[in-house]
């Protein structure tokens, strides 16, 4: 062989190892790096998934440990109830074990230690087992899931419904007697066969498959002990009414949520089913645009003792309304069941699922969770991930700690507006005039028009008093 020859095909070698090398950079790792060669389908760990992460305990305001709860004291009580009692914190799987990091201009950004580059089964009981170390480490008894974001779809849904006893079964076993799902749900949004909806899909064939995957995702979540069942409906709404035959498509999800009702009677689940409000996202227009609108589709189809509502902070802000104004509209409608604890950036316009830190706007929510008398069977749900930029596993602890911490400063304070009353007098004093006969009348339905007109003649011109927005915005501000 010539040495022309001989160095072009070194030369080519050198190239393909280079571009090989290049392909493996850009790419996740295939092996966790402390496995070595024993690195193979096995869902076995060595040792700890978080090694040098203690359990968190509560340190008090003082304390600068970031591995530290400074206001959550689990069984503080306040306004006689503990505060894990009022909380009744859960752990979402998909943020906290799914998360990559990804955007749509971005490659993921996150390669947890015991991830193996794939979405095989072994995989999926791995990430389990680190759940279950992470509910336990960070001191939490609640968690929800989606189907396919614990076990991997297969070619058939016979084949997604074994993958899914599999990987159940292990979270059954690692469960034990204090740890409950919160919620569980199906996903119905991934999926090419979802384009078009799932249970507002113009094709009979994905509304049935819709129909089979939510019978098998309630199942396995009453199996496991879950207290509620969740409704998302990402892709239920349309991109376009040109193309949509809207009142048809309601129709259909309302024999839906029906068909759903009927199955949790009939296997004697009694969790609570929950609809999560969203205005859009992925779709242009979603059915549950709010909580407003989707109490007005329970009301017409008479679902109204049947549903509650989940209500995300984000998607409050995404349509419109403030979180406070969400929950407080589901409250006074009797539907408030569980909150997704996230908020949004307001400088960007989607749905940023971040960890709440404003201790302002949890002071808000919980002032309304107290006037619920709290949220059980549901509780707060941390729908909310990691920022792309933070990809330390630590960062999965301190993010959570975040949240709950502000949760709980938001508890405290809500304590203190309500026991120091001024609030409430001002509210109390701004509708006095209505604790008059008339007044009474008037709430009990039982003042015509003709007695209202009898009423302005007699008294004239009404003197309006003040509104004292400012004096409110003071008392509140004063308790945080």
């Amino acid at each position: 062989m010539s040495k022309m020859k001989v160095g072009k095909i070194l030369l080519f070698l050198l190239c393909l190892n280079i571009v090989t090398f290049v392909v493996i950079a850009d790419g996740p790792p295939t092996c966790p790096a402390d496995l070595g060669d024993e690195c193979d389908d096995s869902d076995e760990w060595k040792g700890e998934f978080f090694p040098g992460i203690p359990k968190i305990k509560y340190e008090g305001p003082s304390s600068k440990n970031p591995l530290a709860f400074k206001w959550y004291n689990a069984e503080e009580e306040i306004l006689g109830k503990k505060m894990k009692d009022w909380m009744r914190f859960s752990v979402a799987f998909w943020h906290t074990f799914r998360g990559t990091g990804g955007d749509p201009f971005g490659s993921p950004t996150k390669y947890w230690p015991w991830e193996d580059g794939t979405n095989s089964l072994a995989m999926a009981k791995r990430r389990m087992r680190a759940n279950f170390e992470f509910l336990d480490k960070l001191g939490v008894d609640k968690w929800c899931f989606h189907d396919r974001d614990i076990a991997p779809e297969g070619k058939t849904l016979e084949e997604s419904n074994a993958n899914l006893d599999e990987v159940v079964a292990l979270a059954k076993e690692l469960q034990g007697s204090k740890i409950r799902p919160l919620w569980g749900t199906a996903q119905l949004f991934l999926h090419p066969r979802y384009m078009h909806g799932a249970a507002t899909s113009s094709h009979v064939g994905v509304y049935a498959y819709a129909a089979a995957q939510v019978k098998k995702a309630i199942e396995v979540t009453h199996y496991l002990g879950g207290e509620n069942y969740v409704f998302w409906g990402g892709r239920e709404g349309y991109q376009s009414l040109l193309n949509t035959n809207m009142e048809r498509e309601l129709d259909h999800l309302a024999r839906f949520m029906e068909g759903a009702v009927a199955y949790k009677k009939k296997i004697g689940f009694n969790g609570t089913l929950l609809i999560e409000p969203k205005p859009q996202e992925p779709t242009k227009h979603q059915y549950d645009w709010d909580a407003a609108t989707a109490a007005n589709f329970l009301r017409k189809y008479g679902l109204l003792g049947e549903f509650k509502l989940n209500i995300e902070c984000n998607h409050a802000t995404l349509s419109g309304h403030s979180c406070h104004h969400e929950l407080e509209t589901a409250r006074i409608n009797g539907l408030l069941g569980n909150i997704d604890a996230n908020t949004g950036d307001p400088q960007i316009g989607w749905d940023t699922d971040q960890f709440m830190t404003d201790i302002a706007e949890a002071t808000l929510v919980m002032l309304s969770v107290i006037k619920n008398g709290g949220l059980a069977p549901g509780g707060f749900n941390f729908d909310a991930k990691l920022r792309r930029e933070s990809t330390d596993v630590e960062d999965l602890f301190i993010a959570h700690i975040g949240g709950m911490d502000t949760l709980a400063r938001g508890l405290q304070n809500a304590a203190k507006l309500i026991e120091d009353g001024s609030l409430a007098e001002l509210v109390r004093k701004r509708y006095e005039s209505f604790d008059s006969e008339i007044g009474r009348q008037i709430e009990a339905g039982k003042a015509d028009f003709e007695m209202l007109e009898k009423k302005a003649f007699e008294w004239g011109e009404p003197k309006v008093a003040s509104a004292k927005q400012e004096l409110a915005e003071m008392i509140f501000q004063s308790a945080l």
